[in-house]
């Protein structure tokens, strides 16, 4: 009897092979649930039976050597638990209950995708030109959807090997070797860096007004900003205006107001200067967490921060009114042309707004009816490329010109409005608290990524994670400090991540495949090869326009 538990062709494991693989089980009728729902088996499940016992039999547990092929694994929803009596049980896994309808699908995209790009489009569009920035976000959101779909296509099109729980960086493993496996982590930090590096940014700037607000209120100031704006009930400034334009900067301060407590204040609460450097007090310790749990908690958040931001830019359209002119090429004293040089600028914060191509395989996995994956992607893609077009185009068109010239816009166009604003101030701070909660994410995944590949473990210790963050961190203090543009910020990263993981590798993958199969013909091969090419210029653009 002891003999009959061995593998008859003894210890052959190896670890060369796939771990991940996955084998089916047998159960003895010993050990068959009497009250469960029970059901005949056919001869032919009794063969499938037979044989797939026959394989199990061959090796132990835990090798891999003479695993099952997949062509003797039933599909997840016909495994059952099949006894020699005649019997057979349904398995019910539990991934059946964590699977989501098609809505919760698209909107978890959705939500995944709205970050703080949303912030720079009206700056993007101011940079492209109107007409042209409208185009463009249309064109963005079509060649990256379709490369998203090339990504999610891209496990199923892997012959002979298990891909269920692959991710892109597996399948780039898979067809680059090393290569592709260093080559697509670098990338992804990429884009985790530099939103961490825009979330220190936006949080100075954020902590920076509300403080200014409270400050205001508490003194009894009517107006606390200096910067050359409009005026009115619902005034809008231009931080960096390079001509006066007819606004009024003024300040008005109370009687017996003296100017030391501001002096001091604004000593001590500087954007550039002291928050950056405050934020660390509150942020570095969260950093440091051996688990993110917690935080994970707050993503619900994100989605509330966007809704208030769509509200927010309704009221003020509905208050400011449009004011449109149209010049296509040449620029006037308030007014940019509809078509300017300077588009790349709008495709590279697009590249990263529409990016979501490094965790898609893992958010359809999760959707309840996998035959409507691409009708649920595109829908997706249709709501994030409405929400982007709905705020861009109603700030833009909403700013006061010809009282202010378009090119007063900022990247963050939040500080188009004065710390004043209590509807604006209640948007800073619902966001500085959700990005609180959402940095020490961020960094959780750094952290798993580099740890893991280096050293094998997300937490190999408490000095090799601080040193990571001490480098995290600091770059986001410098660039609050010395460069706190976010809308170049998220260009460049979006850019350069976009290069490789939306349209180089999967372009690439998809020819590969299609050559192995010996279905490559030259329309394929030359879309494809377009495809790399803008993400190459794409690059190129944010440097020489």
């Amino acid at each position: 009897m002891e003999d009959d538990t061995k593998p008859l062709l003894g210890d052959t494991s190896t670890d060369s092979l796939e771990p991940r693989v996955r084998r089916p089980f047998y159960v003895e009728p010993r050990n068959i649930v009497d009250d469960a729902t029970q059901e005949r088996v056919s001869s032919e499940a009794s063969i499938l039976s037979s044989r797939i016992h026959y394989y199990g039999r061959l090796t132990g547990s835990s090798d891999r050597l003479l695993a099952p092929p997949d062509h003797v694994i039933p599909p997840p929803e016909d495994i059952y638990i099949y006894s020699p009596l005649g019997t057979a049980f349904k398995v019910q896994g539990k991934d059946g209950a964590l699977k989501n309808p098609s809505i919760v699908t698209i909107f978890a995209i959705w939500n995944t995708m709205m970050g703080t790009s949303i912030l720079s489009i009206p700056w993007g569009i101011k940079q492209a030109g109107f007409t042209l920035g409208i185009l463009i976000i249309i064109a963005m959101g079509f060649l990256t959807l379709y490369c998203c779909y090339r990504v999610l296509k891209s496990t199923k099109a892997i012959p002979y090997v298990d891909t269920s729980d692959w991710e892109f960086p597996d399948v780039c493993r898979y067809y680059f070797g090393a290569f592709g496996k260093w080559s697509s982590l670098i990338f992804s930090l990429v884009s985790l860096v530099g939103a961490m590096v825009v979330y220190w940014v936006l949080m100075s700037n954020f902590l920076f007004n509300a403080g200014k607000f409270i400050f205001n209120y508490v003194h009894h100031l009517n107006m606390s900003d200096t910067d050359f704006g409009t005026n009115g009930s619902e005034r809008v400034i231009c931080p960096f205006p390079e001509t006066n334009h007819g606004g009024n900067s003024s300040v008005t301060l109370p009687p017996g107001s003296g100017n030391s407590s501001t002096a001091v204040f604004d000593h001590w609460w500087s954007k550039t200067n002291t928050i950056p450097l405050y934020l660390i007090l509150l942020l570095f310790p969260l950093l440091n967490f051996r688990s993110a749990s917690f935080f994970a908690r707050f993503t619900f958040l994100g989605t509330a921060s966007v809704v208030y931001l769509i509200i927010l830019v309704t009221v003020k359209a509905i208050h400011l009114g449009f004011h449109l002119e149209f010049h296509w090429f040449e620029p006037t004293k308030a007014f940019v042309p509809e078509f300017r040089l300077l588009f790349p600028q709008l495709t590279g914060i697009l590249t990263l707004a529409f990016f979501i191509h490094n965790c898609i395989i893992t958010l359809m996995k999760n959707n309840k009816h996998q035959e409507n994956n691409v009708r649920d992607l595109s829908v997706a893609y249709l709501l994030v490329g409405l929400t982007y077009l709905y705020v861009g185009v109603l700030i833009f068109a909403s700013f006061p010109s010809p009282e202010l010239s378009k090119e007063c816009i900022e990247p963050n166009f939040l500080d188009n409005f004065p710390s004043s604003d209590v509807w604006v101030f209640v948007a800073r701070t619902f966001l500085l608290f959700q990005m609180t909660t959402v940095y020490p994410l961020l960094g959780y995944l750094v952290r798993v990524q580099v740890m893991s590949q280096i050293f094998g473990s997300s937490y190999p210790g408490f000095f090799h994670v601080f040193v990571l963050n001490v480098f995290i961190v600091g770059a986001g203090v410098l660039m609050a400090k010395f460069y706190p543009n976010i809308g170049s910020i998220i260009r460049y990263s979006g850019a350069t991540c976009g290069l490789a993981l939306v349209f180089v590798f999967p372009s690439l993958i998809h020819m590969i495949s299609l050559k192995r199969q010996g279905q490559l013909r030259w329309p394929s091969a030359l879309f494809h090869s377009f495809l790399i090419l803008l993400g190459v210029a794409n690059v190129a653009g944010q440097f020489f326009m």
